[in-house]
């Protein structure tokens, strides 16, 4: 983990006094913004660039490089200009067009938009959580690449460094994974606070007087204070000497709080709630560059001389990465096979004949299909070195656990089972930091990840799965107890609005197995695609469908598929997910002997049906059939479009009760009688 300190020069205070002027020109031109965070925080984010973070401008995707996260992304100018001064492919054009259309400086950091950009963010919290993600993918990627290296030594380490502000650290998903990282002794982990006490509705004491530093105390962080100078400029010595000792601290996450002015040094808007997220207008800017020794008649200026310097960075980034790659050489051949893992986790590919590992289920047994998920997790896990997960305090209910896995846990840690390069991570009770951090896990490049809990809590997890899909990463949300059908645990536990909100959110696949082959196939495509996936499970056994009579499961990776067909041209279509399939099965069989033709589709996926062709989508659902029919044990919401004006939804528009889930499925109409009646009365 090699530093890029230097010793710091007149045309570095020249840089930070153009960076602040850069963050109010830009927002002063879209009229709309953050300027004062970014003037505070110029100093800071421009030593961490120049003088700490390791990084290569030139491959912003390097191996070995820090990450970096801006979770104050509302203050996106701030990394920009960063970006722009180190070459990454930002120009003084690009920070002109700082939050308008089709711009690479859009008003929040977006992954995959902006080189330079490791993570989308903007709803607080969620980058600290990401950076506790990101440093135990980097722990966990050590332990199957390079686990004998001592601490420091091994070429995948590496620091991921945080900043964020004091909205980031009142959000309750921060504390979640705080939390959680101190448990971890995530030493790799670097979160600089910005603590300027201003937010939109002024003095942050309104809502937050807790001692945060004693907190992280708490958790088992190391922490260091940092105050401002007299005049309320950022020092930015003790920030350095800060941030030299955190990187010396490799068995605790550390935490800088420093304290800031935000707006500094503006002589009127300095230290204003007005400056957290306005513009400072056209007489403030021009003050406040008078103050800086700048030139008010200027706006977007870099002087030549100046640019120059800061783009030192760039050659400084290549260098290290020159002297890391030589290191890099003589691991490849010390270490060959893990060497040729790393080449097929570079691209996220599979090994050869992966699929041959995953198990199919007899039929004439009746298993839950959580239980199913975890019979095709251990065979995963045999084939597949990457590919760890565990659950929010749940592993023995949602079937989560990597059998012989280890805990992941630190070395030291006094829980029995332990390693540091642990298979299962204990979430504990943390739905909405586990979220966010799969994402960080996920974005830190080289692993597969999964997480569960039961469906209905999935409700505080989902602002970090809206980020998961906002993003396309590759993670798994395994969701069990899907439906009423968890029985007696109540209203309180059981969805019914949640696999139709689920499907609202754009870019998540929602997958809900009929049966335990089903999961197979869906576990299948999960790998195969490496999009955000959520599998819904049952809590209760459903029948292994025979597939000599019934149509294999390989039309899973279709969405939606003819299950069972019609005795001849079909009249009526039930399309039916997860347990109500086998009840459609059942219901096919009493109203083809009323002489109804009918025909039962599964349909675990209907957002990979959607991406099927329309010829296969009229074959499946041909809109020559009138009488379709939803069977569902959620809300009806989304189902109208696949059944048309002509045809009905059997679903449940109320919360539950507490009672056996067959009581349940009773009392609520999800029988063969309630189906075929509902159905009959269409042709009567």
């Amino acid at each position: 983990m090699t530093s890029q300190s230097r010793e710091w020069n007149e045309l570095d205070e020249r840089a930070v006094s153009y960076a602040r002027a850069l963050a109010m020109d830009a927002v002063q031109k879209v009229g709309n913004g953050h300027p004062g965070t970014a003037m505070a925080l110029a100093p800071v984010a421009y030593t961490l660039f120049q003088n700490h973070l390791v990084h290569d401008p030139s491959d912003p995707h390097w191996l070995g490089r820090d990450r970096f996260i801006l979770s104050c992304g509302h203050s996106s100018i701030t990394l920009y200009t960063q970006l722009f001064f180190s070459g990454y492919g930002l120009e003084i054009k690009d920070l002109q067009e700082f939050r308008t259309w089709g711009s690479l400086t859009p008003g929040h950091p977006e992954y995959r938009h902006t080189a330079g950009v490791e993570t989308t963010t903007g709803p607080l919290g969620q980058g600290v959580a990401n950076g506790v993600g990101m440093a135990m993918a980097a722990r966990y990627e050590r332990g199957i690449l390079d686990p004998d290296a001592p601490t420091g030594k091994s070429i995948f380490d590496h620091r991921i460094w945080v900043l964020c502000s004091d909205g980031d650290l009142q959000e309750g998903i921060s504390a979640e994974a705080s939390s959680l990282a101190g448990t971890q002794q995530l030493g790799l982990l670097k979160v600089i606070y910005d603590d300027n006490r201003i937010s939109i509705e002024g003095d942050t004491h309104v809502a937050f007087t807790e001692n945060v530093s004693a907190r992280y105390r708490a958790y088992g962080w190391h922490v260091i204070d940092v105050d401002t100078m007299p005049d309320g400029n950022v020092d930015r010595l003790a920030v350095e000497k800060a941030i030299i000792e955190a990187k010396a601290n490799t068995d605790q996450p550390s935490l800088i709080r420093m304290k800031s002015v935000i707006a500094w040094p503006a002589p009127h808007a300095r230290n204003t709630a007005e400056s957290h997220g306005s513009a400072l207008g056209a007489l403030e800017i021009a003050e406040t560059k008078i103050a800086l020794g700048l030139n008010p008649e200027e706006f977007f200026a870099m002087p030549n001389e100046v640019l120059e310097h800061v783009r030192d960075v760039y050659q400084r980034g290549r260098t290290a990465h020159s002297v890391w790659n030589a290191s890099f050489s003589a691991w490849e051949k010390l270490h060959p096979e893990s060497a040729q893992l790393l080449s097929r986790l570079k691209t996220r590919s599979l090994p050869e004949n992966w699929e041959s590992a995953i198990p199919t289920f007899e039929s004439g047994k009746a298993v839950a299909t959580r239980k199913a998920s975890g019979d095709v997790i251990q065979a995963i896990a045999k084939i597949l070195p990457e590919f760890w997960g565990g659950s929010a305090d749940l592993a023995g209910s949602n079937n989560t656990t990597i059998e012989g896995g280890g805990s992941f846990l630190p070395s030291n840690s006094l829980m029995q089972g332990t390693n540091p390069y642990g298979r299962v991570i204990h979430f504990g009770i943390r739905e909405h930091a586990m979220g966010s951090i799969l994402n960080g896990i996920t974005l830190h490049g080289l692993t597969r990840v999964f997480a569960g809990t039961f469906l209905v809590f999935s409700d505080y997890m989902r602002p970090s799965v809206r980020l998961s899909s906002l993003m396309q990463l590759g993670v798994t949300f395994v969701w069990t107890h899907d439906s009423i059908g968890l029985g007696e645990d109540g209203p309180t536990h059981q969805p019914i609005e949640h696999i139709a909100s689920l499907r609202a959110i754009p870019g998540l696949s929602v997958i809900r197995p009929a049966d335990a082959n089903e999961v197979s196939a869906a576990w299948k495509e999960i790998l195969r695609k490496d999009k955000p996936s959520a599998l819904l499970l049952s809590r209760q056994n459903l029948p292994v469908l025979d597939r000599t009579n019934f149509a294999p499961s390989s039309g899973v990776p279709f969405g939606a598929y003819i299950l069972s067909e019609a005795s001849s041209t079909p009249q009526v279509i039930l399309i039916a997910t997860g347990s109500e399939v086998s009840l459609a099965i059942d219901s096919q069989s009493e109203l083809e002997k009323m002489g109804i033709s009918t025909r039962v589709v599964s349909a675990p996926c209907l957002e990979w049906f959607n991406d099927q062709t329309p010829a296969y989508k009229e074959a499946v659902l041909p809109t020559s059939v009138a009488v379709k029919v939803s069977i569902e044990a959620g809300i009806a919401q989304g189902w109208r479009e696949y059944v048309g004006d002509q045809g009905m939804c059997i679903s449940i528009e109320h919360f539950g009760a507490s009672a056996s889930a067959p009581m349940l499925f009773k009392e609520f109409g999800f029988t063969v009688e309630r189906v075929v009646a509902d159905v009959a009365r269409k042709f009567e």
